[in-house]
């Protein structure tokens, strides 16, 4: 009787629907500890673990037998973009719907749905925000699952029953502020970041917030560009507090519990280019970092009091909307950069001993490696490939200090220029090996013809186009990184590359699936393709490994994302079906 008069209560507030009665069962909360050290038959987080390597000790399907693996159950799911990544936990699946209206958790065995958690969003929702419902992570702690609503909520529901336990309102949809990233869980904390485009928000919904897991009360909000009296307040010289934007719109942070500090990834500042958030004047800040913090930037917060305790800028007062809010992984290593073929490489540095690192590839690329004590650099290096369109000219190895390449800053209107790369990834994440020291990216070989247009709410327009002089069969590639030298093996080529988010597992294989439906295991040693399947849309970030009974399942989802989708206009040979929003999980006969 209780639960029937939760469901007409929740339905009378508009708050949500359950449609599904079922109830999760062998259920025992999810604890600290657990978070620290899961058991490798789940993935409680978008990589598994929060370092974010996305590496699963799983080996039951591997090198020998990888050829076998079949189709073990598929479910559709209803319309609406998503780019979202499931969880498993002791034998159900959870996953947000697409359109971010609710949530289901289904038997991982078969995809039978076991309750499921609908969400009555308002009418107007979709007049603020286009690309509703871009919730690409959980989190789920002690006996709740958390999600980031469409409508500006921190979502708490029972995992077991699918009833909300809480909800925070943490910003105002609006002003088109998005909980597009995600949640983590960190010592009884539900931490997420969230988007604030330029055209209605202001710098007050630009922050990452911290609340209570029990009970959803505020903690702490750091915002993500510093206030006047706060350190780099100058980096924005003129530019009114309220006008200070950079979101950590991309992927929920990793967090290191020797250091006890979590590392975000932060987006490019707005409006996109300088004379538009400078108000004309392109020389009101340095072409050095610090410029405009904490945009592009890797921040080190404290978890417990959400201060700043390092940052490392990548990319100062970016001019062409080129994000690093991706992914931080947290890796070990030996420290030994090859100058034939790393470009900035630290001086003195000790190559004899290994070092905790924190690595990222941004959107446009780059790929840097970082001290994770106190963000030191330690090499970069041009991704995926060294072109005089690079949008950085220079690092000060000794520093680490980065200048932005001032040749292709737009400094009139009417002024078109190339820069390279564009999205060369996005919100699809990397994965890491530890038996072989690799890392696994995939990207696209796309640069932005970008032409100064102070008319527009960014002050710019722009296209896509495939860089000019490269490969259109290497237009999308998978590639392997040595993490000691930074040597690269460029793998895979392919006129399409994938959204599809990056698997390595024990069995020694890679797990990566493209726009064009193909779902690839490829060797993690030479690259060789092991086995292709095909599935109906296009693969969509998601990809992860689990277990149950002693069975080992690869699942993934299907349909379309964001903005990225673009992509298919880059190469309109390939036409997938769009928006064939499905989960797809294979086994071992």
């Amino acid at each position: 009787m209780y639960r029937i008069w939760l469901v007409l209560v929740g339905v009378a507030f508009g708050v949500l629907t359950l449609d599904g009665f079922g109830q999760v069962t062998n259920f025992a909360p999810v604890t600290d500890q657990t978070l620290l050290n899961p058991s490798p038959d789940d993935w409680i987080m978008p990589s598994r673990t929060y370092d974010w390597q996305r590496y699963s000790p799983l080996d039951q399907i591997n090198r020998q037998n990888v050829g076998q693996l079949r189709l073990a159950w598929s479910r559709g799911m209803g319309p609406g973009v998503h780019e979202a990544i499931p969880l498993v936990y002791r034998g159900a699946m959870y996953v947000p719907i697409p359109g971010g209206a609710g949530i289901h958790a289904v038997d991982a065995t078969n995809g039978d749905l076991i309750w499921e958690y609908r969400r009555k969003l308002p009418d107007d929702l979709n007049k603020f925000i286009g690309n509703i419902g871009r919730v690409r992570a959980l989190a789920i702690y002690q006996d709740m699952l958390y999600y980031t609503a469409a409508d500006g909520y921190v979502v708490a529901l029972d995992a077991q029953t699918g009833n909300l336990r809480w909800q925070t309102k943490v910003q105002d949809y609006q002003t088109r502020v998005q909980h597009t990233a995600g949640p983590i869980a960190v010592k009884g904390k539900i931490i997420s970041g969230r988007s604030c485009p330029s055209a209605v928000s202001t710098r007050a919904g630009c922050f990452i917030v911290a609340l209570d897991a029990k009970t959803g009360q505020e903690l702490w909000k750091w915002y993500t560009t510093p206030a006047p009296g706060e350190p780099g307040a100058e980096s924005w010289g003129t530019v009114p507090l309220d006008e200070r934007m950079a979101s950590p719109w991309g992927l929920p942070g990793s967090y290191d519990p020797v250091r006890n500090l979590i590392y975000w990834g932060i987006a490019n500042p707005r409006p996109h280019t300088r004379m538009k958030r400078h108000h004309g004047n392109i020389d009101d800040i340095p072409r050095e970092a610090p410029a405009d913090l904490y945009s592009d930037s890797t921040v080190a917060l404290n978890p417990d009091t959400g201060k700043l305790v390092w940052y490392y800028q990548h990319l100062p007062g970016d001019d062409w909307d080129f994000d690093f809010p991706e992914e931080r992984l947290l890796i070990r290593t030996a420290v030994n950069p090859d100058p034939k073929a790393v470009k900035w490489i630290k001086p003195g540095i000790d190559r004899t001993q290994p070092r905790d690192v924190v690595v990222t590839i941004g959107e446009a690329g780059g790929l840097f490696v970082l001290d994770r004590d106190k963000g030191d650099f330690l090499w970069a290096t041009p991704w995926p490939f060294d072109v005089p369109e690079f949008y950085l000219s220079k690092i000060d190895v000794e520093t680490g200090k980065t200048y932005l390449n001032w040749d292709l800053v737009l400094k009139k209107d009417g002024e078109k220029k190339l820069v390279c790369f564009a999205d060369s990834r996005n919100y699809w994440p990397m994965a890491y090996n530890p038996s072989n020291n690799s890392l696994y990216a995939s990207y696209f070989d796309e640069c932005h013809e970008k032409t100064a247009d102070s008319s527009s709410p960014e002050g710019v327009s722009m296209r896509t186009v495939i860089r000019p002089g490269s490969d259109p069969n290497a237009f999308g590639t998978l590639a392997k990184i040595d993490m000691a030298t930074g040597r690269v093996d460029r793998f895979y080529n392919a006129p399409i590359g994938g959204h599809g988010a990056i698997l390595a597992t024990a069995g020694g294989l890679i797990f990566w699936g493209d726009m064009n439906r193909r779902f690839r295991a490829f060797d993690a040693g030479d690259g060789k393709i092991l086995w292709t399947g095909i599935v109906g849309g296009v693969i969509q970030n998601s990809t992860i490994t689990y277990a149950v009974n002693g069975k080992q399942y690869v699942a993934l989802l299907t349909g379309d994302g964001g903005p990225s989708m673009g992509k298919l206009n880059v190469v309109p040979s390939v036409k997938p079906p769009r928006g064939h929003n499905a989960i797809y999980v294979f086994a071992l006969p």
